[in-house]
């Protein structure tokens, strides 16, 4: 009952983001109900979709204390379980920040983004399993609840330069800015073609079933939910459905999540070219209008102090609580495995911003590609560290 109870909470949650979502494009977008302040501030719409995030909020926290209650420890120990916390932390992030600044412009690119994180979680199993010994600590809960709030509140300033860049970047004159913001923009569009590829095929009970040997040596088997175009080291075809792929991947690369982010890309390429020849534009074109009326200083100024919240939040749960857990569960503080050199790497990252920012007076433009940039390495070290490349947090991938 609980369980159940803990999923509806969570459809609701995703439901009311939309609703969010809605009021702030409206806000924006909706001429007849603008102030003379425009899509900034003020408007009623604005504060409908401010008061639908906070409700959406409070009902995904729901789920999250009904999960703890159903599983008897912190949710957070798998990709459907982390990536869902990961969404309501972005959610709790633009709730606190939108207080200070009132952006109508920040929850109409915010709000999404949770709901593609919720929608993302949703595709790998959801069944609340027991805790393998690795994970069962205290330190669970410290060290990966913190990490995510930290990235949580990281990813507004990814929305904050996202939004200025859209708006002071000139596409009538074709460059490298224009190049690489595009090239932003497909990859948040290959997150919903990853959604879409995957519930279509779960749809059809797709499945291709190989004999393999995996990272340690020993055979093993490997199911694919998805048709196999990379395939498992020295992988032989068991099932009586499914397809021979076209290459054979190493051994320390997880072949079957490699094969779902290279549908995604392909899935994401063809909803971008569709976009394309829809408006006969570049996304960014399509979305400039949206944003034209937005405060570069506004955007610029929360994505610093969103960085200047969450670095710290971050250092504490992805490096100070994860050495002491590492030193805990593996008698060593660091071991180089890819999970920690990418939590390494984000910190320095986002240090460097820092010092660029306050030191050198890297303001505007400058910054914002550096807040998207490092919004990329988070979400690489989530999907491409975590899915594909075999370490000693792998327990945290699969689907």
């Amino acid at each position: 009952m609980t369980a159940a109870l803990s999923s509806n909470f969570l459809l609701v949650a995703f439901f009311l983001y939309l609703a969010a979502t809605i009021f702030y494009a409206v806000s924006i977008m909706g001429k007849k109900w603008r102030n003379k302040e425009g899509e900034m501030k003020g408007n009623r719409w604005g504060t409908f979709g401010y008061y639908s995030a906070i409700i959406a909020l409070l009902f995904a926290l729901g789920y999250f204390i009904t999960r703890w209650m159903v599983a008897g420890f912190a949710p957070v120990s798998n990709m459907f379980e982390y990536v869902t916390f990961f969404g309501i932390c972005i959610g709790l992030a633009f709730v606190i920040i939108n207080a200070i600044y009132r952006s109508n412009i920040l929850g109409l690119f915010t709000m999404p983004t949770v709901m593609l994180m919720i929608a993302y979680a949703s595709v790998f199993p959801s069944e609340v399993a027991p805790l393998i010994p690795a994970l069962q600590s205290n330190w669970l809960a410290l060290h990966v609840t913190t990490v995510a709030l930290g990235q949580g509140i990281l990813a507004v300033s990814f929305a904050s330069g996202l939004v200025y860049l859209i708006r002071t970047i000139d596409y009538s004159i074709q460059s490298w800015k224009t190049f690489w913001l595009e090239f932003i923009l497909y990859s948040v569009i290959t997150v919903v073609g990853f959604i879409l590829i995957t519930y279509t095929f779960q749809a059809m009970n797709y499945e291709a079933k190989f004999n393999y040997v995996n990272e340690n040596d020993v055979e093993a088997t490997m199911e694919y939910h998805l048709p196999p175009i990379v395939g498992p080291h020295e992988g032989q075809l068991i099932s009586e459905t499914g397809n021979q792929p076209l290459v054979n991947m190493p051994a320390w690369i997880k072949s079957d999540q490699l094969n779902t982010v290279i549908w995604s890309f392909l899935v994401g390429l063809v909803l971008y070219l569709l976009l394309y020849l829809v408006f006969r534009k570049p996304v960014g074109a399509i979305l400039q209008p949206i944003v034209k009326r937005v405060s570069p200083q506004l955007v610029d100024e929360i994505s610093y102090r969103a960085i200047a919240i969450g670095f710290p939040v971050f250092t504490l749960g992805g490096l100070i609580f994860a050495m002491i857990w590492a030193q805990i569960a593996w008698t060593r503080f660091w071991g180089w495995d890819p999970k920690e050199v990418w939590a390494l790497i984000t910190f320095l990252f986002y240090a460097a911003y820092l010092h660029l920012r306050l030191s050198k007076g890297w303001h505007g433009e400058r910054s914002a590609w550096l807040c998207v940039i490092g919004f990329a390495i988070i979400m690489f070290n989530l999907v491409f560290v975590n899915l594909v490349i075999a370490g000693l947090h792998s327990y945290a991938g699969g689907m």
